[in-house]
């Protein structure tokens, strides 16, 4: 099947999952967990195959600026999908699947050079792994602390919005926020770990920026899980802790990635 064919397949998917969501949210329409899952599905496997046609080549793999974006997009949907049948983050949809939509329209219309990893590259391609798994992880955690957030300072002013009608109690908002920062932090520390092993220099390869910035998310998602467990950390500061790292940990990936595919063109 063509690039543009699954591109166009998956776009329509995300924006019927999203539309059906947002009629949900307004109260419109009733949640279907069946339904939900299903387009879910198929998006994701539309998405998948894209992926499988625009990032793996003849012995290795294109880790690009917009092909990651594009494979990172897929994993959050995955990891969503999978929550999504056991925890109440529906609402998460609203952005994860717009978000996932705009990474494949990227891919199509940009151009960014290539950076292969070579199919037999084992410990690299484990490191890959992780790190996408992490980032993605904190994006679903950026997400929820932003729903979290505005939760929090609407329900002080007491104001009975849709937003509020729509999301969990606050104490099950805060409970899904901390598992996913947990998950993010393991993969995270995994990932900084295989990078040590594998990545032979990382000076040379211009990625000690990247390194400075993934250990500084990391210190500042370890300081929020110590002031949960310490001081009882919630609500607005731990949704503003977890977008802090969040944004660390894009500069870490994007930000390095930009700077040197896109400004400087440097492939690999």
């Amino acid at each position: 099947m063509g690039t543009l064919i699954l591109a166009v397949t998956s776009l329509f998917l995300y924006s019927v999952g999203t539309a059906l969501q947002a009629l949900h949210f307004r109260g419109r329409v009733t949640s279907n967990l069946a339904v939900t899952t299903l387009i879910g599905v198929l998006a994701l496997t539309s998405h998948g195959l894209l992926i499988a046609q625009s990032v793996h080549h003849d012995g290795g793999f294109d880790f690009g600026f917009f092909k990651s974006s594009v494979l990172i997009s897929w994993l959050i949907v995955f990891l969503l999908l999978g929550l999504n049948l056991k925890k109440p983050v529906q609402n998460l949809f609203l952005g994860v699947y717009p978000l996932a939509a705009l990474t494949i329209i990227l891919a199509l219309v940009t151009h960014s050079p290539s950076r292969l990893v070579s199919d037999d590259s084992y410990g690299m391609l484990s490191h890959i792994a992780l790190s996408v798994t992490a980032y993605s992880l904190f994006t679903l955690a950026a997400i929820q602390a932003t729903l979290l957030y505005f939760q929090n300072r609407q329900l002080k002013h007491n104001y009975n919005s849709l937003l509020v009608r729509n999301l969990p109690p606050l104490q099950t908002m805060e409970s899904l926020l901390f598992e996913m920062v947990w998950a993010g932090v393991v993969m995270l520390i995994l990932a900084i770990v295989t990078g040590a092993l594998f990545v032979e220099d990382l000076f040379a390869q211009d990625l000690a920026h990247k390194t400075v910035f993934s250990l500084l998310s990391l210190a500042v998602f370890v300081a929020l899980l110590v002031g949960r467990y310490t001081k009882g950390w919630r609500g607005i500061t731990a949704s503003r802790w977890t977008l802090a790292g969040c944004v660390l940990l894009m500069l870490a990936f994007y930000g390095s990635k930009f700077v040197l595919e896109l400004l400087f063109q440097k492939g690999g």
